[in-house]
């Protein structure tokens, strides 16, 4: 266990997972669920255990559409799709750890898109 990895993400998502009661409300509203590894109320659970690593290794933090409906749903106001966030962010921090290189961009380009959205791509990925 990584303390200070486990305290990088709980002080960047600014949630405090002791309130989670594990009830899963928040994992049975999401979207993505049938797509993630872990889902939402794991994650909580996951970091307050500090088991930071085994997240920041799945496929389950790209799978994240950031919806909050999670944080919706949760009867003690604890925030899943934030813990979900700064543990992406501290994955895509991590050197050579990137899911989206610059060079994939170019391809993913078409007429139609926003520019919203080539902005979101360019923040995926760190120098």
């Amino acid at each position: 266990m990584n303390k200070n990895l486990k305290e990088q993400v709980v002080r960047s998502s600014g949630v405090n997972v002791l309130k989670c009661m594990r009830c899963g409300k928040c994992s049975g509203t999401c979207p993505s669920y049938d797509e993630m590894e872990y889902h939402p109320h794991q994650f909580v659970y996951m970091v307050e255990k500090g088991d930071i690593e085994t997240l920041m290794k799945s496929k389950s933090i790209y799978k994240c559409l950031t919806c909050f409906a999670c944080v919706d749903r949760c009867p003690r106001g604890v925030e899943p799709a934030r813990v979900v966030e700064a543990v992406r962010l501290a994955a895509v921090r991590m050197q050579d750890n990137n899911h989206l290189k610059p060079d994939m961009i170019p391809d993913m380009l078409d007429e139609d898109m926003p520019q919203q959205a080539l902005v979101t791509a360019m923040r995926k990925y760190t120098k």
